[in-house]
């Protein structure tokens, strides 16, 4: 009898064990962390700024290209065949060289993604910090985003650190 109640208490014991390891997952809300961080914003406004200013660099080249190609089509009959082809080359030209401007500063490794990185590199690294830092804290050995888990159906609020990581990060 002794045996079976030492089995049945060290068995209990190992569930409230595996319970107090459960309890050691967190999680904050990235997204919800992001909107609420003004260095975040002031660093996305810069990047809509800096895009709308290289998509009208871009838009009045494409606004060349239409207006030469309008207007070869227009004089094209009066045109002798040398200046059709050099016509022809020019617009082509143009047209490529929208395509390389767009590569350039829109493209995988474009100047867009250099500078996304450039300015939210830091903004990141401090999230990381403020989130290990916590970690430490609370005695958490796992945090997870709660805003990219699609598997994720409920959460107890008592799991969710956003407001605290907020406060780490000195935002209000």
């Amino acid at each position: 009898m002794k045996k079976i109640f030492a089995l049945i208490i060290s068995a209990l014991c190992a569930i409230g064990g595996m319970q107090a390891k459960d309890n050691s997952v967190a999680y904050v809300d990235m997204a919800y962390i992001l909107k609420n961080l003004p260095q975040y914003e002031t660093a996305n406004e810069q990047l809509t700024m800096i895009a709308k200013r290289w998509q009208k660099e871009i838009d009045a080249l494409e606004q060349e290209v239409r207006v030469l190609t309008t207007n070869y089509q227009t004089e094209q009959i009066f045109l002798s065949e040398d200046m059709r082809h050099r016509r022809e080359e020019e617009i082509l030209a143009k047209e490529q060289e929208s395509i390389e401007l767009k590569r350039k500063y829109f493209g995988e490794s474009g100047e867009l993604v250099k500078k996304r990185e450039a300015l939210l590199k830091p903004i990141q690294d401090e999230i990381y910090a403020a989130i290990q830092e916590l970690a430490n804290e609370k005695h958490i050995d796992v945090i997870k985003d709660r805003s990219s888990d699609p598997g994720l159906l409920y959460m107890s609020s008592k799991l969710d650190y956003s407001d605290q990581l907020l406060q780490k990060l000195g935002a209000k």
